[in-house]
């Protein structure tokens, strides 16, 4: 899950949510969901778990960065969070009232390892996961599995962290514990949650942990590094684990759409360049028939680095034998989207950026046009820029199977969320007109998130959850917001319903 830039004034952003919700409703039409869309919620072991000490697990650079005053914009930290390390027995609770096919959750990287290496396989941890997923098959409830989101263990960010090409073994290592011990019941595993997020933030901005700022060249190099290393994690499944495992083993990437704002031509460029680095950066190596970086990515850094008076591009070179063992390394596209951004060349002014870094290399201003921001702005309702991001990725890569890993909408609290029910109601929509206007593989849709979290730089202020989550109450209770009996109530109809406004009720768990 991404973080939150901006504040926007919380009355008037309902004000608008309530307006658009009822303008809405009356458009869209009553829809049967596809048979065999599979319908799931989503978390990530440091947004939810705490226990950040427990047993012999070790720090990571979360717990480093959240731990550091002003770092964190509510002075919270991950230490508690939800307190699903002691309460994951609620958590499914939850899962089982929604009536979800699956839930997709991640591992904490030093939970499992506490040195970073595989030297030292925790018993504790082991048996944590063991616990969850076997109570989770035990409901009826598909695990999907994310290795890494976001919580490299500060061990290795000691070492370099992403930047060191050494990383690629020890995520390899990492991976094959996570196989032998769990591999038997999980059948869908994600290697890397967000690859530009937690790169380009961590290594390239001042947002995210580790707070190593090397902009243009340090995050670059993590990037080369994160791909070969999902692409061990993928050979290993393929070669080792896949004939008797019978599972499958992808990556997610942020998918959200970046367009020129107008028809100006160079507009136009400024918007295809910037989905090139958002997006195409991760899912061209991996996806795309011809593999490597994107061709104009390649040459604005080049040719960037050239008037920066580089002796070569600060772009790391794949060679022929890296290009061929990434391609074709996911079974399917996971697939992230909170909203769309417009981009503007003539915006641009040469120093407006860290010169050299990635936004000074897109070289473009984006924005999220006419439409009214979100309380949390990433998540600005533009339902169309769904669909559309499904079908840039139908075209670029020969309609694969996508995973939607997450979807969902911020606010800064309260029960009656008829503001986050309109935005899943308006994406999904766009979702069913891409699978059966356009043909795009949907496979799966996942919610983002069953409860209110840690929101990294925000701590625990923005809210993304279908269940309020009470971070004054020693238990962490969580009561379901009007989202999740919206939500329940589309899992159980199987039917996208415009007149679905379920009666606000007193549930907690």
């Amino acid at each position: 899950m991404r973080t939150p830039h901006y504040l926007f004034t919380a009355v008037y952003a309902i004000f608008v949510a309530v307006v658009c919700a009822e303008e809405h409703s009356e458009t869209l039409e009553m829809r049967k969901l596809p048979n065999g869309l599979k319908l799931g919620v989503a978390t990530a072991a440091f947004q939810i778990e705490g226990g950040w000490n427990a047993a012999d697990k070790s720090p990571s650079i979360w717990d480093t960065y959240s731990h550091i005053p002003g770092k964190i914009r509510d002075g919270t930290d991950g230490n508690d969070t939800c307190k699903s390390y002691e309460f994951y027995q609620r958590d499914i609770q939850m899962l089982k009232f929604l009536g979800v096919d699956f839930y997709r959750f991640s591992i904490s990287w030093p939970r499992i390892l506490p040195t970073g290496f595989s030297n030292k396989v925790s018993e504790e941890g082991i048996a944590y996961y063991n616990r969850l997923i076997d109570e989770v098959l035990a409901n009826g409830i598909e695990p999907v599995v994310t290795m890494f989101h976001w919580d490299l263990p500060q061990s290795l960010q000691d070492l370099g962290g992403w930047p060191n090409p050494h990383v690629a073994d020890w995520f390899e290592d990492y991976a094959r514990v996570l196989y032998d011990a769990f591999g038997d019941r999980v059948k869908t595993w994600i290697t890397l949650n967000e690859p530009k997020q937690f790169l380009i933030f961590g290594y390239g901005q001042k947002r995210f942990a580790p707070d190593v700022y090397s902009p243009g060249i340090g995050d670059y190099m993590a990037i080369k590094n994160a791909l070969m290393a999902h692409a061990r994690a993928w050979h290993l499944y393929d070669k080792e684990y896949r004939q008797k495992q019978k599972g499958t083993c992808g990556i997610t990437i942020a998918t959200d759409l970046r367009v020129g704002a107008t028809d100006d031509p160079a507009d136009k460029a400024a918007g295809d360049l910037a989905m090139d680095f958002e997006v195409g950066f991760y899912s061209h190596p991996i996806f795309s028939s011809t593999g490597g970086f994107p061709e104009n990515l390649v040459k604005r850094v080049a040719e960037r680095s050239a008037e920066q008076g580089f002796s070569r591009s600060r772009l790391p070179e794949l060679t022929k034998e890296e290009i061929e063992y990434i391609k074709g390394t996911s079974d399917f596209y996971g697939f992230n989207h909170y909203s769309t951004k417009f981009f503007y060349a003539r915006k641009y002014e040469p120093g407006m950026y860290a010169v050299p870094s990635y936004d000074d290399d897109i070289g473009a201003v984006g924005d999220y046009g006419s439409y009214e921001l979100a309380p949390v702005m990433h998540t600005t309702k533009i339902p169309d820029g769904m669909r559309k991001a499904l079908n840039w990725v139908k075209d670029n890569y020969n309609n694969p199977t996508v995973m939607i890993t997450e979807n969902g909408y911020g606010t800064y609290g309260g029960i009656n969320d008829i503001d986050r029910i309109d935005y899943y109601r308006q994406y999904i929509d766009a979702i069913l007109d891409a699978i059966e206007l356009d043909g795009c593989n949907v496979a799966t849709y996942t919610a983002w998130s069953l409860m209110d979290n840690f929101e990294w730089d925000s701590g625990i202020g923005a809210k993304f959850g279908l269940f309020e989550v009470d971070f004054e109450d020693e238990k962490r209770t969580r009561k379901a917001r009007k989202s999740a009996l919206w939500y329940k109530n589309l899992l159980a109809t199987r039917t996208l319903d415009p007149g679905n406004e379920p009666k606000l009720e007193e549930i907690s768990f």
